[in-house]
C-alpha cells in the first residue's frame, strides 16, 4: 500500500461463505490495524491478547463477550477490549469490522 491513498474501509474486504477474512493495514511493532469480514455464524473463541484492542464496526451487527459480559455493536460503534481480559466474537450476522491493536 502507498503512503498517502484514500481508502473505502468497506471495500477493502469482502465477505466470503462461511469464512472469516482478514486483511492487515497497517503491521507495525508499536500496533496493527486489520479489517475483517465474518459470515454469519463465525466467530472467535474465547481467549486473551496482551494489549488493549479497539474494535468498530464498519457494517453489519456483532456480538462481542468480553470479561463475561456480552456486547452488541452496530455499524458505526466502538468498543474497547483490555489488555490480559478474555474475549470472544460471534456474527449473528455478516459484519466488518477495523481491529486496531496498541502494542505500548
Amino acid at each position: 500500500m502507498s503512503k498517502v491513498e484514500k481508502f473505502i474501509l468497506k471495500e477493502m474486504v469482502d465477505y466470503q461463505d462461511g469464512s472469516i477474512v482478514s486483511r492487515a493495514i497497517i503491521d507495525k511493532k508499536t500496533g496493527t490495524t486489520t479489517l475483517f469480514a465474518f459470515d454469519k455464524g463465525q466467530g472467535l473463541s474465547e481467549h486473551t491478547a496482551p494489549y488493549d484492542a479497539m474494535v468498530y464496526l464498519i457494517d453489519g451487527t456483532g456480538e462481542f463477550a468480553i470479561g463475561g459480559v456480552s456486547y452488541q455493536l452496530n455499524e458505526s460503534e466502538m468498543i474497547i477490549m483490555p489488555a490480559n481480559i478474555p474475549h470472544a466474537v460471534k456474527a449473528t450476522e455478516r459484519f466488518k469490522m477495523l481491529l486496531i491493536m496498541i502494542r505500548s
